[in-house]
């Protein structure tokens, strides 16, 4: 394959349909969904097999993939990040929780290794877009002192919730959760989420729910997710940034570890996103604006997404009213 011409890159997204889900997500992403289950979640930047989205009919690249991408110009558009397993590195979705998800947890590098070879761990963050102070709870790691046996008791009891820390979460919240944290998204919740590529979970408890298909419970895999529960790790709140002001430009650094670090962005000026030779994605979490990039601009609302390879550099970023863009960018 001939090395292609890079510029910024728009994806359709995938649509998941959960038994937990509602039907916000087709109109905050403006596109259809042919059925009338609940879609749960939108996979709008993704490389996972099965589930890769496809470039979107706005230039010559359209209708490849993330993989399709790599093959081609792996350092155009990674920069000196690296493939995981060959695969683009970060999976980016938007959640839609109208009733509450299972209390899960996900393995760490070494432990999805060990399971399947070549599979990746899942650390991932997220930012609340919507939440109802009213209904809407986030469970996050463990309440101080409990351990291995106190929560296998739990889950024996159907009482697993009242181990967890949780919260009532605020529209902007940014939740950060290392692989082997217990959690649970709660209801009415809507929100952004930046992972590893990977889509490994092991369920411990589903509030007692029966899927209607089949009038039974959906799996748990508590003997798995037990493995790589970390009880060591306690209570896991909203993250505390610092809020840096850049004359009309508000940044906060949310998170930054080894697979991605997340950024937001507030501006009352046209700002710079994206770094030269390295991929960033960005996206809108709130209001109206406008990306721009060699003397094109693209429309950006609440939903859109929009990856800026390594060969790509920096952009800029046209702020209309109530503009709140987020910045992922991988490590290297």
């Amino acid at each position: 394959m001939s090395r292609p011409d890079l510029y910024p890159l728009r994806f359709e997204p995938v649509f998941k349909s959960m038994p937990w889900g509602g039907r916000r997500l087709p109109d905050l992403l403006g596109r259809p969904h042919p059925s009338d289950e609940p879609v749960g979640e939108a996979w709008v930047l993704s490389d996972v097999d099965g589930s890769q989205t496809r470039l979107v009919d706005d230039g010559p690249l359209a209708g490849m993939t993330l993989r399709d991408l790599i093959a081609a110009d792996p350092a155009g558009l990674l920069g000196p990040a690296r493939p995981a397993n060959g695969r683009f590195p970060l999976l980016l979705k938007f959640i839609d929780a109208r009733r509450e998800l299972s209390v899960q947890v996900h393995p760490n590098d070494d432990q999805a290794c060990r399971k399947v070879a070549g599979a990746t761990g899942k650390t991932e963050a997220w930012v609340v877009l919507d939440a109802n102070p009213d209904t809407s709870r986030i469970y996050a790691g463990f309440k101080p002192g409990v351990a291995a046996g106190d929560f296998r008791a739990a889950l024996a009891a159907g009482t697993a919730p009242d181990t967890l820390h949780s919260f009532t979460p605020r529209s902007g919240d940014c939740v950060f959760l290392e692989a082997g944290t217990v959690h649970a998204i709660g209801a009415d919740i809507l929100l952004f989420e930046v992972q590893q590529t990977s889509d490994i979970t092991y369920r411990l408890y589903d509030w007692g729910r029966v899927d209607p298909k089949t009038g039974r419970g959906r799996d748990l895999h508590v003997e798995d997710a037990l493995a790589c529960s970390d009880f060591a790790r306690g209570p896991c709140g909203p993250v505390d940034a610092a809020v840096v002001d850049e004359a009309q430009v508000w940044r906060e650094d949310l998170v930054g570890c080894r697979y991605f670090t997340l950024t937001r962005h507030r501006a009352t000026r046209v700002f710079p996103v994206g770094a030269a030779g390295q991929c960033r994605v960005v996206v809108c979490a709130a209001g109206r604006g406008e990306l721009g990039w060699g003397g094109i601009f693209w429309p950006m609302k609440a939903g859109d997404v929009i990856l800026l390879p390594a060969a790509v550099g920096v952009a800029w970023c046209v702020p209309g009213r109530d503009f709140v863009l987020l910045e992922c960018g991988l490590p290297g």
